[in-house]
């Protein structure tokens, strides 16, 4: 797991110019170039890194408080810390590492509800690790084997129905080895005649597990692809 204090450590000092200069109690009067140029930093920096904070786990920070952390620590206001700095990166540790867990543990149990209830839906098959998948035509050529190499479209998705991948919309098929993608994939496609497109429904421990994948699919994500064999590539 990636050290949260690294995020928030990078996300806090590219916002601290933004903050002192863009709080809207503030009187910005831009009187000199150096006026303009310390506000347009500032601006540019709050702009492009204010989708980071909204990232971070947990409940939204109070941005009050936020900025008043911001302007004693870029002030050196020594004297009106509440805490001192290595106590406040000890707590932030701490506690975005919680919300991280908590998110996690939410987002599992999520998963295994929809498959408990998925698995009760007509045409749906539950295999013995827990992958599930739905024949939406049957193909009549032959299953690949783990030494293959098959050419495929497919379309991801995570339970919202948010796409985080899909070949069809890059107009152009994935080809790779069978046991070179997550372990539902493997599995799947040796169920799969050529011509076969089945919708699967992968648990995360068969997926991207505690580890996720990119900044799409997060730790412990469930996730359904639609997948259409087209060949195994000689």
């Amino acid at each position: 797991m990636k050290k949260v204090s690294v995020l928030v450590a990078t996300v806090t000092v590219a916002l601290g110019i933004s903050a002192t200069s863009c709080d809207s109690k503030r009187s910005v009067n831009l009187k000199k170039d150096l006026d303009s140029a310390s506000y347009a930093l500032g601006l540019v920096q709050g702009d492009g890194f204010r989708p980071n904070i909204a990232t971070l786990p947990g409940e939204p920070l109070n941005v009050d408080l936020f900025l008043a952390g911001l302007e004693a620590g870029m002030k050196e206001d020594t004297k009106s810390y509440k805490i001192s700095v290595e106590e406040a990166q000890n707590y932030l540790n701490t506690y975005f590492q919680a919300a991280q867990e908590r998110e996690m543990q939410a987002r599992k149990e999520e998963g295994e509800k929809f498959l408990e209830e998925n698995k009760a839906k007509s045409g749906v098959i539950t295999t013995e690790s827990g992958l599930q998948y739905q024949v939406v035509s049957e193909g009549n050529g032959p299953k690949p084997t783990a030494d293959n190499i098959v050419k495929v479209h497919y379309t991801g998705t995570l339970l919202d129905g948010s796409v985080f991948d899909s070949s069809v919309e890059k107009g152009e098929p994935a080809t790779f080895g069978v046991t070179k993608v997550i372990r539902g994939w493997t599995e799947a496609l040796q169920l799969m005649p050529v011509g076969s497109k089945y919708i699967i429904w992968v648990p995360a421990d068969l997926a991207y597990g505690e580890r996720g994948a990119g900044q799409l699919i997060k730790p412990n994500s469930t996730l359904k692809f639609e997948v259409e064999l087209l060949e195994i590539v000689e």
